[in-house]
């Protein structure tokens, strides 16, 4: 069903709104068809978000949309990597159907996806920055994007066909030209402006402004993070420990001239940094070349490198963040002088979350908590807009169908998520949906995840890993919401498992996932 007609009184003074425990209720009237700004990043943690967690460090331009717009919550991916990610957020399908179930397949652009179908309903389209779908972008009017990954320093970009490079951090540089965009567009026409940042994406690269951010933070250690494991087989088996996998120089930067420290992606971190001018990697050596050289000095073993290895992890990180903050901040600052603000929506995401040390990890991939859950932000039009809390389960295979009924665009009955439209008004649905559905194929891969599939519920998750093993987990979130402890086998909870044993069942006859688990153990020619 088409909520246009619906949304509109959302955004009028007749309307008494109530949301979460707390509202506005808005002055304006909207007259005209919506635009979208749909932000997202890449691995941004919700743990690292001030307006969701407050523990780490401050995001006040970030904050800014949560807090004149509507924060959900319980937001989640369908299955927690880049690339998928990305194509089950234009197609509003899982993984399964869209064929886009790893990083390492090439994204079907003649498959339907809201891009297209705003095009046809007259909408211009856009797409700047990270696109890591490896074919070129269809259903945009104008795109400029990162090849593959894509480079913190003097990124190459590949603008309509074109590719060259361009001076600048990637950061500043992925707003620079949404900008430019916004000021050629056709003013006569709505706009979907897609802006993806590499950032926060390993390597954690910060721009050379913020290398001052975060000195010598004594960030305490997650509870978790010494985890042993113990009755969980899959994550006793991967391979993206803090502790044991995190490369030195690679990812923590300890680049020394004299080469001493040699280690597996040394050279690829080599040619990062050699990206860089002359003025940017003499502001980069001097923050760091002291630190390499304490580091060689202290000899580090055992807890206190492990130690080491978070902080110096979370400080580099923090850093990335706070020029996607900063870049946020320019481009609302621009809306707002051009007056776009009273018209444009704003939807701010990830691609999925991202570990921050929790059970002794960095990365996602696992249907754990941390990077199963991503960060969700929408800001409707107006200085007094709707705004507020939402705790229902929502899902990245919901972004599509939303961006299209917050367009007045007529939603396919074949995507698969929901519009999130009926959640902002007054009187949510009561049939909104129990359960979310999981899947993660990228095995074997670098990091060693297991294959799995699982469905979580306002309080349980059940997780089966397959393929090369055959394991189930179950928590109870509500008592174990870390998931240390594993209760498959659990009597106390043999009832309760069967029970979510079936949803999970129906769940997946109802996407219509009934590929067999051995579909995807060959990769299709490129």
């Amino acid at each position: 069903m088409n909520l246009r007609k619906n949304l509109l009184p959302l955004i009028t003074l007749s309307l008494a709104l109530s949301i979460a425990s707390s509202c506005t209720t808005p002055k304006q009237e909207v007259r005209e068809r919506l635009n979208i700004v749909f932000i997202m990043t890449d691995d941004h943690a919700v743990q690292a978000l001030s307006c969701y967690d407050g523990r780490y460090n401050r995001t006040p331009n970030l904050d800014r949309i949560a807090g004149e717009g509507i924060l959900f919550a319980r937001s989640f991916v369908s299955n927690s990597i880049c690339a998928p990610s990305r194509a089950v957020m234009l197609t509003g399908k899982h993984s399964h159907l869209n064929g886009q179930v790893n990083n390492m397949r090439t994204f079907d652009g003649a498959q339907q996806t809201f891009p297209k179908l705003l095009q046809e309903a007259g909408y211009q389209t856009a797409l700047i920055g990270k696109w890591h779908l490896r074919s070129d972008p269809t259903g945009f009017d104008y795109w400029n994007i990162l090849p593959g990954q894509g480079q913190y320093y003097n990124p190459d970009f590949i603008e309509m066909g074109e590719q060259s490079r361009k001076e600048g951090y990637a950061t500043t540089l992925t707003t620079d030209f949404a900008l430019e965009w916004l000021n050629v567009r056709d003013v006569e026409k709505p706009f979907c402006l897609l802006v993806h940042h590499k950032a926060p994406h390993r390597t954690w690269m910060p721009d050379t402004t913020h290398l001052d951010m975060f000195e010598d933070e004594d960030f305490p250690l997650p509870d978790t993070y010494f985890d042993n494991y113990e009755g969980r087989q899959a994550a006793a088996e991967q391979k993206m420990s803090i502790i044991e996998d995190m490369d030195v120089v690679y990812d923590l930067k300890m680049l020394d001239k004299e080469e001493e420290i040699q280690t597996m992606y040394r050279k690829y971190f080599e040619g990062q940094v050699g990206r860089m001018n002359p003025k940017q990697r003499e502001v980069w050596d001097a923050e760091y070349v002291p630190r390499i050289e304490t580091f060689k000095k202290a000899e580090l073993e055992g807890k206190e490198l492990a130690e080491w290895k978070y902080r110096r992890y979370m400080t580099d990180y923090l850093r990335t963040i706070a020029s996607v903050d900063d870049n946020v901040g320019r481009l609302m600052d621009y809306l707002e002088e051009s007056d776009l603000l009273e018209n444009t929506v704003i939807i701010y995401t990830s691609d999925q979350g991202f570990y921050l040390g929790e059970h002794g990890w960095f990365d996602k991939r696992f249907m754990y908590e941390e990077s199963f859950r991503t960060p969700l932000m929408i800001r409707l039009p107006g200085e007094d807009g709707v705004t507020g809390k939402l705790s229902q389960l929502v899902q990245n295979i919901d972004l599509a169908p939303t961006m299209l009924d917050l367009a007045g665009v007529e939603v396919p009955e074949d995507m698969q998520g929901v519009s999130l439209v009926p959640l902002m008004m007054s009187d949510p649905p009561s049939d909104w949906r129990k359960a979310l559905y999981y899947h993660y194929y990228e095995y074997p891969n670098e990091h060693m995840v297991k294959r799995h599939y699982g469905i979580r519920t306002g309080r349980y998750k059940l997780i089966h890993f397959y393929y090369d093993i055959d394991t189930w987990e179950f928590f109870d979130l509500e008592k174990d919401p870390q998931e240390m402890r594993n209760l498959i086998g659990d009597p106390d909870y043999e009832a309760v498992i069967d029970s979510v044993k079936q949803e999970l069942y129906g769940l997946k006859e109802y996407y219509r996932d009934t590929i067999p688990d051995d579909y995807f153990l060959k990769e299709p020619q490129q």
